[in-house]
């Protein structure tokens, strides 16, 4: 809350003689306590021209040093009015021209005074009012001759008229601006002036609170009035400063007129050191100020106070208590409350840790309750002084301003908490950017252990290809060589081929002599008919080895003329339908591929039409051995190229295939599969993340929901924990629960950051309700 400027209302009473908010005059009294006035008297001169009046005038209001208002009161009197107080003054300096009126006697006086009941000259009193006086007093150092002198005192002198008469000097240099502006910068002045609180001369006592109320008035002054109290209880051998003042309050003399003016004058100075100063604008030092005169007693003083039913008094408490309750109101509502009972420990504490239970002052204001209770104590001792250093440094804290300037008298003399405060600021800095440089380390430790990994794995993948390479160009050297077989092969079955319808065609020629007979069944051809008497042709020759015999003619394309029949039966005759009666065809054992083979578009030629070709003479036994069955039944399988994509694959894989061990419920496995391959994340990133509350958001708030529904059961944790030497072999699942059961509070921490996921959503959904909208 802002400090509340403190308004001028109440200030025109606190000092029964201050009417105004000019800088304070203070008023004095002479022979039988009548206020000194500028005696009037009947002129016997006749009145001059009022243009030589007012000019007359003005110099006398000039020495007179009066403030602005008051200038202006005595230029709006009457011309016969100023004509008679001239005139009165006039006669007064001609009655005192002597070398009484000189400020250099009264000097000689004061320094020549013994300490005996001796009495200063009156004159001075009224003398000091004038301009002229007041200077040369000063320039011939009059006020230190008064302090002097009161600081050599003894007690007698102390209670004597002269002490009164010494300080109202003091009050009537005071009502003189120049007089004023030497006594404030005097550096002894104020200190000295508060000494001579100590007489029991109340008419002292009551001028010198008069004095010093109206320092409290003047800009700079309460600084110079606290420390002056401050030197008084070192002076006095008081408790604490303001000691006397709540004695001499509560003091009942019997003499009811001079009680009253004391304690009116007491009242006034209170409020004044209360309500000026750094207590205009701050609370807390009004607050600070106020509970120093609390812990003096002085409330039951004020309820006492209330018996005199004197007016002037009451408006003095009524106005300190006024302050009060303004104060004590402002102060609870930094703490959303109405009332706070200072005098009760309980609800101060309760305050504070209210205040500071979610915040990071609360383990240092842990800290500060554990070692005050391990403070020293000793009822005989200094144990005392320990607390009171602890109750200074905390008043300093509260009071001193953020340019380390204090207000009040400083408790602790070269104590600036800016300073410390900016220390421990550096202090805590540094610890920040030592964790920070830990933290670093420890990331840069952790990203050059992954890349030591990463180069394994690259080393390990490059290994790999390159055995695969190896392997590949052996394969490609295999299958090159294959090749070139096959065509060498293929060449050879050509040339074969080529031979057997050489042979064929020489064998059909040499039969028919006049040339090659029109194919049968030819348009308009006859039909072949055999010749009585014809030899049959020699057999063809055998087949060389290695050779295949020569496979049947391709079908005919669709649509396309039929194809000629083949050569006509040797001797012109048409075949028999069938072997002849008793012959037989041989069963031939044909070997059987593994494989099925690539179906060829020809027709297979009948078995009862072999008789007459070259199959019939060819043995099939001596071919299959020769002829190359596998190599022929790789070339002309029917499933070759995925054979060998097959044979590569298990060659490549056949290494690191490895099988996986899975020990957890199918089911749950194949969740788990599932809800990891939405994530996208290892292992140890998961991991990462939720020991760092997902500072880096990688865990999506509905992925923390489906997480939860993973938590390692204990029977899970259990059989991995058997098989944790398989670690390698464990299927994705396995794994992922196993080092998810390594963190330590894992489903607390889960829980944890779902709601800190979820918090702000609840917040928005309870808010409304909260503020009743």
């Amino acid at each position: 809350m802002a400090p509340r400027k403190r308004s001028g209302r109440g200030i025109s009473f606190i000092f029964c003689c201050f009417r105004s908010s000019d800088h304070p005059e203070i008023t004095y009294r002479l022979r039988n306590d009548s206020s000194f006035a500028l005696q009037t008297m009947e002129p016997s001169l006749p009145m001059p021209p009022v243009e030589e009046l007012d000019a007359m005038f003005t110099e006398l209001v000039d020495e007179l040093d009066l403030t602005d208002k008051h200038r202006e009161a005595m230029f709006a009197l009457p011309a016969e009015k100023k004509w008679q107080i001239y005139c009165s003054k006039k006669k007064d300096q001609e009655e005192n021209k002597g070398a009484t009126s000189w400020p250099e006697f009264y000097i000689d006086q004061l320094n020549s005074m013994a300490a005996c009941d001796c009495k200063l000259p009156a004159s001075i009193l009224r003398f000091v009012l004038m301009a002229g006086f007041v200077t040369r007093f000063i320039d011939l150092d009059g006020l230190s001759c008064i302090l002097n002198f009161l600081k050599s005192m003894d007690y007698e002198t102390a209670e004597s008229r002269i002490h009164t008469s010494l300080i109202g000097c003091i009050k009537a240099l005071m009502n003189n601006s120049l007089g004023r502006a030497h006594v404030l910068a005097h550096l002894e002045s104020i200190n000295v002036i508060a000494q001579s609180l100590s007489t029991e001369n109340i008419k002292t006592k009551v001028a010198v609170l008069e004095i010093m109320g109206a320092v409290c008035l003047v800009p700079g002054g309460h600084k110079k009035v606290l420390e002056a109290m401050l030197h008084y209880q070192k002076y006095a051998s008081e408790r604490t400063r303001f000691q006397t003042l709540i004695n001499d309050l509560d003091k009942s003399t019997g003499r009811y007129r001079d009680e009253v003016s004391l304690k009116t004058a007491i009242m006034s100075f209170i409020n004044a050191v209360l309500s000026q100063g750094a207590g205009v604008e701050s609370l807390d030092f009004r607050l600070h100020l106020r509970y120093e005169f609390l812990m003096l007693g002085i409330q039951p003083v004020i309820d006492k106070l209330r018996q005199h039913e004197n007016s002037t008094l009451d408006r003095h408490l009524d106005f300190f208590e006024m302050l009060r309750n303004e104060d004590e109101l402002e102060f609870a509502k930094r703490f959303e409350l109405v009332h706070i009972d200072t005098k009760s420990a309980t609800q101060m504490f309760e305050l504070t840790r209210k205040r500071l239970t979610h915040s990071e002052a609360y383990p240092h204001f842990m800290s500060i309750l554990h070692h005050c209770l391990q403070m020293p104590y000793k009822r005989s001792g200094n144990t005392v002084q320990y607390w009171l250093l602890l109750d200074r440094i905390v008043q300093q804290i509260v009071i001193q301003s953020d340019k380390g300037q204090d207000p009040d008298a400083t408790p602790l003399e070269n104590f600036n908490i800016k300073n410390v405060v900016r220390m421990l600021v550096n202090e805590n800095e540094v610890k920040q950017w030592k964790e920070q440089a830990e933290k670093m380390r420890k990331e840069h430790t952790e990203l050059q252990q992954k890349l030591e990994k990463k180069e394994r794995e690259c080393d390990a993948k490059a290994q790999e290809k390159e055995e695969m390479m190896q392997t590949l160009n052996k394969m490609k050297e295999k299958l090159e060589k294959e090749s070139s077989e096959h065509k060498q092969v293929k060449q050879q079955v050509v040339d074969l081929t080529a031979q057997l319808h050489e042979m064929s065609r020489r064998a059909i020629c040499a039969a028919s002599p006049g040339g090659p007979p029109m194919p049968p069944g030819a348009p308009g051809g006859p039909s072949p008919s055999p010749t009585p008497g014809s030899l049959l042709p020699p057999p063809p020759p055998p087949p060389l080895p290695g050779v295949c015999p020569p496979p049947p003619p391709p079908p005919p394309p669709p649509g396309g003329p039929p194809p000629p029949p083949g050569p006509p039966p040797l001797g012109g005759m048409m075949p028999p339908p069938g072997p002849p009666p008793g012959m037989a065809f041989k069963k031939k054992s044909i070997p059987q591929p593994t494989n099925a083979l690539k179906s060829f578009n020809w027709s297979k030629l009948p078995e009862n039409k072999l008789a007459g070709t070259v199959w019939t003479n060819i043995d099939d036994t001596k071919v299959f051995k020769i002829l190359d069955l596998e190599d022929l039944e790789r070339t002309f399988s029917a499933y070759q190229r995925q054979q060998k994509e097959d044979a590569i694959d298990d060659t490549l894989s056949s290494r690191h295939k490895v099988k996986e061990l899975s020990v957890i419920d199918g089911r749950r496995a194949q969740n788990c599969n599932i809800l990891l391959s939405r994530l996208k994340l290892s292992n140890e990133e998961i991991k990462r993340a939720i020991l760092t509350m997902d500072e880096q958001e990688d865990l999506p708030k509905d992925m923390l929901e489906q997480l939860l529904k993973f938590v390692p059961e204990k029977g899970d944790i259990d059989l991995l924990e058997e098989h944790k030497h398989e670690l390698d072999r464990m299927a994705k699942a396995d794994r992922f629960l196993f080092e998810m059961s390594r963190i330590n509070h894992y489903q607390q921490r889960l829980q944890s950051l779902y709601f800190k996921k979820k918090f702000a959503e609840r917040v928005a959904e309870v808010k409304p309700k909260v503020e009743g909208k």
